[in-house]
């Protein structure tokens, strides 16, 4: 029995197996396109993944994340942590790139979130940017939650306790009473430490197998 049969099928369990979904935004509902920055870095002769390693690093990405730099500046600390590897306009160039990386979304996993959206409070709670609110409105999905927790609006990102907190308080139900999702096994650990039932995101399939039961015996029907 997985974490989440356990909770909402074990003793105590109601007939209703949550009354809230927290989702996470990116690996879940929207992925980045970095085949421009792979691109960039097998001309400039340097592995693939070495600009993700320094625009995610805590250093560079945290403050960005928390509100404190703008996207600018951002790009300037990646070029600053890619040199000397590769020379300056090259530098440059893979900032650029990776900064204003187009997206996909995962359109089965919109699908079966704006069918939640239905049945109970659905919040985003995201490690996001400043201009996220720009981002969803590109794509049509500024409706698809009810409310959206953004780490640079407010101040502080996964898997800190606080952030919870406040998407808890946004859902209007208690922890143990919400569902949580995120593609990263840090977020998820931190949201069942906080009591709510926690689901590593990897398909769509992972998804549909959590919401089971939420408005019928197999779960957000399919289209």
């Amino acid at each position: 029995m997985d974490a989440y049969e356990s909770r909402v099928n074990g003793p105590g369990a109601g007939d209703r197996p949550l009354d809230a979904v927290l989702c996470d935004l990116d690996g879940v509902i929207r992925h980045h396109d970095f085949s421009e920055v792979a691109r960039l870095e097998r001309a400039a002769g340097v592995p693939e993944g070495t600009t993700a390693s320094v625009g995610f690093a805590p250093e560079n990405d945290l403050p960005l994340l928390l509100g404190r730099i703008t996207r600018e500046e951002w790009a300037g600390s990646i070029v600053r942590g890619l040199l000397p590897r590769v020379s300056p306009p090259e530098a440059e160039a893979l900032a650029l790139a990776f900064t204003v990386a187009g997206y996909r979304t995962d359109e089965e996993v919109v699908d079966l979130l704006r069918r939640v959206r239905e049945q109970c409070p659905l919040v985003l709670v995201t490690n996001a940017t400043s201009w996220l609110d720009e981002d969803l409105a590109r794509v049509g999905l500024t409706d698809l939650a009810h409310a959206v927790v953004n780490s640079s609006r407010v101040g502080v990102a996964k898997p800190d306790r606080r952030i919870y907190e406040i998407a808890v308080e946004r859902a209007g139900v208690p922890p143990d009473r919400c569902l949580f999702v995120d593609d990263r096994q840090e977020n998820v650990d931190a949201a069942v430490a906080f009591g709510m039932t926690g689901v590593l995101h990897r398909t769509a399939a992972d998804l549909r197998k959590a919401l089971a039961g939420l408005d019928g015996p197999n779960g957000p029907p399919r289209s």
